[in-house]
């Protein structure tokens, strides 16, 4: 499941570098950054936010199937239908729209229900659950690109939304509900406002928000600044996606069994600073040597805190309260990614480019302007990070005392 759900938002980075591209097929789009970027954010940031209507359905209905089901066919025609597109505003209705929603109703029933199932290696289980997005992103990259160049984007779409739904008929066929656990012991569905006054929910908030938009930035832009400043191919810049995606994929399982080890909260927090270090560091003004370097580091890191917030959430809210909190932390998160990459989108600003790099714009003020991308979503996650360590120091405290391993 989170094979395709988090894969395809993971590659959306593709579909901005062709929208963009003089290439398009979408009036209006070539080189409005911004723009084109709010359809992935749209997708993307329903496809959290939407937790917060699709978690209560979860708990009320015995049948998650169905809902799933519903899902997968909902975001399938979603991107079925964004190959009869020509316009931006047809495209945030399918791509984007139909498609997050779809998304959400598909992803969070697995999501909701994983973490009851375990405790001791709750870590290590989600790690594995999530590294499913990695996979999807390292097949996914290539294949559509091949589809795109081979196909054309109509039917690159179409396929890819075909594929969607036969893949989700089995996978939701098999979800089960855990009774009396899964979706909240309590069947509480809304956070409590003891809850909401605690200063870890607030903060954890705010992180959830920022590491959202921050982690959108060098997901939808990598592949542009690949081709655009670096002058490397559309080809070559697919694979520096899928090679970041598929890094990612093996560190959320390294990260979760590290996580159970030294504790969940500890990893979670050093990931987030750390990825923050390093685009900061690796893609501020890189050649092609850090640039590379910074794929690899960012896809290590990056995957850290969306493996191990499930976990923390349970370990510091309560599995009793499980439901409620991660639905709202998921809402918090949708809106973090529907903002973060256009306003990265705004800063960059209109231009035009190929695959020698930009046409019509001086490349030295397109290397700034990448510049300053990299420091907006550097800042944002290094921010980020700051919440969740305080996070990690005021649940230590609620708890009675420090502990170095949480």
């Amino acid at each position: 499941m989170t094979f395709h759900v988090i894969g395809i938002n993971s590659i959306y980075g593709l579909f901005q570098e062709f929208y963009t591209s003089p290439e398009t097929n979408v009036k209006g789009a070539e080189g409005q950054d911004a723009l084109v970027s709010l359809v992935g954010t749209i997708g993307s940031g329903l496809t959290w936010s939407g937790s917060i209507f699709v978690n209560p359905m979860i708990s009320r209905v015995d049948n998650v199937k169905l809902i799933s089901l519903s899902g997968a066919f909902i975001m399938s025609v979603g991107i079925f239908l964004a190959s009869f597109c020509t316009q931006l505003w047809q495209l945030y209705l399918t791509q984007g729209i139909l498609y997050g929603i779809g998304s959400s109703m598909y992803y969070f029933p697995l999501m909701s229900l994983t973490p009851a199932y375990f405790d001791r290696n709750r870590g290590a289980a989600m790690g594995i659950v999530l590294a499913g997005s990695g996979v999807g992103g390292l097949v996914l990259s290539p294949v559509f690109h091949i589809l795109l160049t081979r196909l054309g984007i109509r039917w690159a779409l179409r396929v890819l939304g075909i594929w969607n739904f036969v893949l989700g008929i089995p996978i939701s066929s098999v979800l089960t509900k855990k009774h009396g656990v899964a979706a909240g012991a309590t069947g509480r569905t809304r956070v409590s406002m003891a809850l909401v006054k605690r200063g870890t929910f607030i903060l954890q908030s705010f992180g959830a928000f920022l590491q959202a938009a921050g982690n959108t930035v060098p997901v939808y832009f990598l592949t542009t600044y690949s081709v655009s400043v670096l002058s490397y191919s559309s080809t070559t810049g697919s694979l520096f996606l899928a090679v970041n995606t598929a890094v990612n994929s093996v560190a959320r399982i390294a990260m979760g069994v590290l996580a159970d080890r030294v504790g969940r909260q500890n990893t979670m927090v050093l990931s987030v600073i750390l990825s923050a270090v390093s685009v900061l560091a690796l893609w501020y003004d890189s050649d092609r040597g850090r640039f590379i370097a910074f794929i690899v580091l960012y896809g290590v890191l990056a995957g850290g805190y969306n493996a191990l917030l499930p976990t923390t959430i349970a370990e510091v809210y309560g599995v009793q309260n499980y439901s409620s909190v991660n639905s709202f932390i998921y809402f918090i998160r949708g809106f973090g990614a529907l903002f973060g990459a256009p306003i990265a989108g705004v800063i960059l600003g209109s231009h035009q480019r190929g695959a020698s790099g930009s046409k019509n714009f001086a490349m030295d003020a397109l290397r700034t302007r990448y510049n300053d991308v990299a420091v907006y979503g550097g800042v944002l996650l290094l921010a980020s990070g700051l919440c969740v360590a305080y996070v990690r120091w005021l649940d230590a405290r609620n708890k009675g005392g420090w502990s170095w391993r949480a």
